[in-house]
């Protein structure tokens, strides 16, 4: 799964860089927002996760590449913080991770007053650079890294939290952009792949039904120059 988003991606890229070579000159956007993130799929006996959303934020910049008429392609590079928490019995975990993220869109411009109204889709590819876990039980609290890791070993601490470092998904969005540059936008991103390593510290039967990924809405604000 993980080899064909990249190979999409990349063939994307090289497909839509060369088509551009006979269009217009490409614009640049700097832009930032807050969205509600959450960790969703299923735990352990297959049952859905019922983690509760935090806020987490994005900021970046992106190349908005003319591709056909009313049609672009939309590459970025982002900081994105991402992450849930959840509650049982007495006790409250809260998760928070950190990813250089890299948009892939292609988006829709159609005249709607002074400016456009747009529609935008496409793949997402992201690497965790660091993450934190909070387990509150009243008053007191553990604070610990998150460990990024393909598999969890015998031996490895029960207290702390694992995570694979890769992530990839989809974006679908929707906005408005003005006249004069400004531009908002609602975002829905969804992750397409388990962020939770093997864990070899139980048995396979235990853990095969675990399946943990992103996704999140949010809003985003930016300029184009």
């Amino acid at each position: 799964m993980k080899t064909k988003i990249i190979s999409f991606a990349l063939i994307l890229f090289l497909s839509i860089t060369t088509v551009n070579a006979q269009n217009s000159r490409p614009s640049f956007a700097i832009l930032g927002g807050v969205s509600m993130q959450n960790l969703v799929g299923k735990d352990n006996n297959g049952d859905k996760l019922t983690n509760d959303m935090i806020i987490g934020y994005h900021v970046g910049v992106n190349i908005d590449i003319p591709i056909a008429p009313q049609f672009y392609f939309e590459p970025g590079l982002l900081f994105s913080a991402k992450g849930a928490e959840n509650s049982y019995g007495s006790l409250t975990g809260t998760y928070h991770l950190s990813y250089i993220e890299m948009p892939l869109n292609v988006v829709y411009k159609g005249a709607l007053g002074n400016g456009f109204v747009m529609v935008g889709f496409g793949p997402y590819i992201a690497f965790a650079i660091g993450g934190k876990s909070t387990i509150e039980n009243g008053n007191s609290s553990l604070d610990k890294d998150i460990v990024f890791q393909k598999t969890v070993e015998d031996g490895d601490d029960y207290l702390t939290v694992y995570a694979k470092r890769f992530d990839a998904g989809g974006n679908i969005f929707v906005g408005y952009q003005m006249a004069g540059g400004l531009f908002f936008q609602l975002d829905t991103q969804f992750g397409m792949l388990k962020i939770n390593p093997e864990d070899l510290r139980t048995v396979p039967e235990f853990t095969e039904s675990l399946a943990i990924k992103n996704i999140g809405f949010g809003l985003t604000l930016g300029y184009r120059f």
